[in-house]
């Protein structure tokens, strides 16, 4: 091909002729004439008082005979390229489509216009394509475009020198891009299938949501997944909302242009996407004022018709408005409806499937309960029992204030979920950049920007929430995609980290904490993963904050000396890792990275859950948070020894880690792989981990008793009061119809032996999970706290049972007990009480993580389950002990009218001293135990708890059993063969009756 460029100098017409070197001599004349000619072609003429400039480039046909060889006519498609100045505006392309040539190019057959450039004042060239013509890739490739979003394809093109390339004729598309579903549903999965004819390069996906005027590039993320073939290239999205709605673009280079493919996606609106206030209403028609229903969807590019139903209403009116990005349809009714009515808002688009959103109203009649008109907090209207109040949100506000109707008409708390709309939408940014909806390296560094302003925002704990659930995504965000952030990206993101920690612990941080346990252990998370993601350029990068302080340094190989980093806080912190240990390391780039930070306030807000062997203390909330990192290769080193010193410490240091996969995800201290020292100084700490993580230091004033010997104890204790227990019943089985010969004898013996079960089983369950060392993690640990708290509960309550009768008695002396009446009432206060405490407290306290101790099979004391176990048994102590207080004031002034016969005189007696001597027995157990709870230092206090709590059957057995004396006369009886005619004469006759027995 040869390319020639010839100059007329009075028409400023450049012609560029590309054709095969045999055809230049036969067309040569034929393009000269043409071009000399141009000014002829009606619009184009030149007119001198318009000013704009244009370049135009075409493509021409001509017919030439080869006589020689006596062959046909034939047409030979040439590009000629010709630049000149049209200096009107009033042109048309069509003008060149077949425009009327002079005679002397009979030859040239057809003529059309490819390329459009316009002169620009910097004296640039802006150029465009007509339609069935483009730019060559290699001409994109190394000119700049018109527009600078990635996403815009290369139609426009900026030229800085005359030479000015022309667009060429495109090839048949060399691809097909398919949709499945056409239609697809929310939650479905939608498909987009790119079939190649050609081998295709440099392919990429783009998405124009229909709520935004810019395109978005689409890579993989949680719900993008993109797969390619030879000849197949595809692109799946799951979970289809409207945020996936919209034109999708496929961009490609094949052929030697770069080519783009569409395809619009519908997407109907889901429940979700439609708001509606409020959910539910009840109104009286006695104080009846009219009321107003709305429902708000999204305000996009597809046209939405929203209607109420029913719509025979009388008197209602539906006004529409809108809002930015909101449009909102209100029914206003003046009228109080007859009946219950339901309300359906149906909101559709045309070929789209409807939503419908239903409200009910509920009529309050005469007789209903309601709570009262209320201005606490909100203006709440008469509201009907059982029902939700709800009050819109403040202004930029996104979610419901509401307050629950008790069933007794009084109003509970108020519940808010306002959330500010800033945050909201910041929010749900970084969930469609997670999700594969942006560029990660583009947008993260824009997000960190706005963070410092939008924690100022913060007023509540959903703010706090909406902010930390940001933050966590864009950790999440940033370690998928493998982004280094540049130091200052870090370092905004650093202050909004410092700005957070100085919230308010009491009204912000803990109620946030109240609705998602794991949330501050999540925030801890995202600060350890976004503070070693900084760029190997920027090291070292130091930032000392507040609440904040960080330091980096990259390493070569050959570092001679540990590495070591201090930091100014109080009390002071250093670190070490030496150099034998970072030698260990791969050195994969010839370099690590190693980051160190310290947070401080942190361990305020993290939750003071403890791990195994730190439950038998209670500590004081860590000042200081120590996260240490090492990265090799964009890997993250987590073995390696670190030395840490802790200045400023007293009392009894443990040095713990922060774990955040313990209490299902809350995180928890915990000590394992460390080791603590005593440091240089006395009042230094050394702390040796093995392992890289957020470290700190627990002081407790009181060190943990011999566990091994409370074990022991323990085993012993219990194995011995089983035996007293099994003694026991075999006694009973042998005494029983001697013993209950009235009534009061008969209840007071029920009580006992049900007291004796419920020991024997509960202490079994315990001394088995022991023996057996079950810990936490084992299947059987969680049925065998629950039995231990039923069964221990149920021996209490059945104490409190036999105190009550003996309290009716005392009460009530000529009110005789009925059987049929007493023992079931007996039977529902000694199982059914204990069984629904229990079952409460693993209904409550397991989905918490909080029911089961992380050391041994037993109720979680620091969650607060141990206290539903505590308080009911301190509560029975209490009432026991005023029932016997009662006994003996009965007992030291009698009265002869109010006396009871001898017999029943001697079983109340019988009663009163069994509880007399148990009660104080188990009482002193455990009131021993809640002060432990209080003070776990005293070792005193575990000996005794533990000696005294597992020698309960053996008590039960002597003094509830054996030192009863019709028990005693039964055995005799029984093993002696002596019958006793009476108490009197057994007492007459009880030396001779020993007397027997020894024989």
């Amino acid at each position: 091909m040869v390319e020639i460029f010839v100059r007329q100098p009075t028409g400023e017409i450049l012609l560029a002729i590309l054709l095969p070197v045999c055809l230049i001599d036969t067309l040569m004349s034929s393009l000269l004439l043409l071009a000399m000619n141009f000014h002829l072609m009606g619009p184009l003429a030149v007119k001198a008082s318009q000013t704009e400039t244009w370049s135009l480039a075409m493509e021409g046909q001509t017919r030439w005979l080869t006589n020689q060889l006596g062959q046909a006519a034939e047409s030979t498609l040439f590009t000629a390229y010709v630049q000149m100045e049209v200096l009107e505006k009033s042109w048309v392309p069509s003008s060149f489509s077949n425009p009327t040539l002079p005679p002397s190019l009979r030859d040239l057959i057809a003529i059309s216009l490819t390329t459009v450039c316009a002169a620009k004042h910097n004296r640039s060239f802006n150029c465009s394509c007509l339609p069935g013509h483009g730019w060559n890739a290699s001409i994109c490739l190394h000119h700049d475009p018109c527009h600078r979003l990635n996403f815009h394809p290369c139609n426009y093109i900026i030229f800085h020198h005359p030479n000015i390339g022309y667009c060429q004729l495109l090839p048949p598309v060399p691809g097909n891009l398919n949709l499945n579903p056409a239609l697809p549903s929310p939650g479905s999965t939608l498909t987009l299938a790119m079939l190649l004819s050609h081998e295709a390069t440099q392919l990429s996906w783009y998405l124009q949501p229909v709520r935004k005027q810019t395109p978005e590039m689409l890579q993989p993320g949680t719900q993008v997944y993109l797969s390619a073939e030879h000849d197949r290239v595809v692109l799946t999205i799951t979970n289809v909302s409207i945020d996936w709605a919209g034109r999708y673009a496929c961009r490609f280079v094949s052929r030697g242009f770069s080519w783009e493919l569409h395809q619009l996606v519908k997407v109907p609106l889901q429940a979700n996407d439609v708001l509606r206030h409020p959910r539910e209403l009840s109104v009286s028609c006695n104080a009846f004022s009219g009321f107003q229903l709305r429902c708000c969807f999204p305000s996009i590019n597809l046209s939405y018709a929203a209607s109420w139903s029913p719509q025979y209403l009388p008197n209602t009116t539906a006004l529409l408005s809108r809002t930015p990005g909101t449009q909102c349809l209100t029914l206003i009714v003046p009228s109080c409806p007859e009946n219950d009515t339901k309300y359906t808002c149906k909101v559709q688009s045309p070929g789209l499937d409807p939503v419908s959103i239903p409200i009910s109203i509920s009529i309050i009649r005469d007789q209903d309960t309601t709570c009262p008109q209320d201005s606490l907090g909100g203006d709440w209207n008469v509201t009907k029992a059982g029902y939700v109040a709800q009050i819109p949100c403040p202004m930029n506000r996104i979610g419901m204030i509401e307050r629950h109707c008790g069933a007794k008409g009084v109003w509970g708390p108020i519940n808010s979920s306002c959330t500010d709309v800033k945050l909201v939408a910041m929010f749900h940014r970084a969930q469609l950049l997670l999700a594969g909806q942006g560029e990660p390296k583009r947008k993260v560094p824009q997000l960190m920007t706005q963070l410092r302003k939008h924690v100022a925002a913060v007023s509540s704990p959903s703010d706090l929430l909406a902010l930390l659930d940001t933050v966590k995504i864009l950790a999440q965000v940033v370690t998928r995609a493998r982004i280094e952030l540049n130091c200052k990206t870090l370092e905004d993101f650093l202050k909004a980290t410092n700005d957070l920690l100085e919230l308010d612990p009491n009204s912000i941080w803990a109620p946030a904490q109240a609705q998602v346990p794991s949330v501050s252990s999540a925030i801890l998370q995202a600060v350890e993963s976004l503070g070693q993601s900084l760029h190997p350029n920027d090291h070292p990068f130091y930032l000392t904050l507040p609440n904040v302080q960080l330091q980096t340094e990259l390493l070569e190989p050959m570092t001679p000396e540990d590495y070591s980093v201090s930091f100014s806080t109080h009390p002071p912190l250093r670190a070490k890792i030496s150099r034998h240990a970072l030698a260990e390391l791969a050195w994969k780039t010839g370099h690590v990275s190693i980051t160190s930070m310290v947070l401080n306030k942190l361990g305020h807000i993290l939750p003071m859950n403890y791990g195994q062997g730190l439950r038998d203390l209670l500590y004081a909330p860590p000042g200081l948070v120590l996260s240490s990192s090492i990265k090799d290769d964009n890997q993250t080193v987590t073995k390696v020894e670190i030395i840490m010193d802790f200045g400023g410490t007293e009392g009894i240091p443990t040095c713990v880690f922060w774990d955040h996969n313990l209490f299902q995800g809350a995180g928890a201290w915990s000590k394992e792989g460390c080791e603590t020292r005593m440091g240089d100084t006395s009042s230094t700490t050394q702390c040796i981990c093995l392992h890289l993580t957020s470290f700190s230091i627990l002081m407790s004033p009181h060190s943990v008793p011999d566990n091994w010997t409370l074990t022991l104890l323990t085993h012993v204790g219990l194995g011995a009061s089983i035996l007293a227990l099994l003694l026991c019943l075999g006694v009973y089985r042998i005494v029983w119809r001697a013993v209950v010969r009235n009534k009061i004898s008969y209840f007071r013996h029920v009580a006992l032996l049900n007291v004796v079960l419920c020991l024997l089983a509960a202490d079994t369950s315990f001394l088995g999970t022991s023996l057996l060392s079950l810990g936490p993690n084992s299947s059987f640990c969680l049925p065998v706290t629950f039995l231990c708290h039923f069964f221990y509960l149920a021996a209490f309550f059945w104490m409190l049972a036999q105190a009550l009768v003996l309290g009716h008695q005392l009460l009530f002396v000529f009110h005789q007990l009925s059987k049929r009446y007493v023992l079931p009432i007996m039977f529902v206060l000694g199982y059914l009480c204990p069984l629904g405490f229990a079952g409460t407290t693993l209904g409550v306290y397991l989905p918490q993580g909080k029911y089961v101790r992380e050391d041994t099979c037993w109720l979680d004391g620091k969650g607060g389950a141990i206290y539903t176990f505590v308080g009911p048994v301190l509560v029975i102590v209490g009432v026991n002990g005023l029932v016997l207080a009662m006994a003996v004031v009965k007992l030291l002034r009698p009265s002869l009218s109010e006396g009871p016969q001898i017999e029943k005189q001697q079983a109340l007696l019988g009663v009163i001293k069994a509880l007399f001597i148990l009660m104080p027995i188990f009482g002193l157990t455990w009131v021993l135990g809640l002060a432990i709870l209080k003070d776990r230092g005293n070792k005193f206090s575990h000996y005794l708890f533990t000696v005294l709590n597992t020698s309960q059957g053996i008590f039960i057995l002597f003094f509830g059993c054996l030192m009863d004396k019709k028990v005693h006369e039964a055995l005799l009886k029984h093993f002696c063969c002596i019958p006793a005619v009476s108490t009197v004469s057994l007492q007459a006759t009880n030396g001779m009756s020993d007397l027997e027995c020894s024989k």
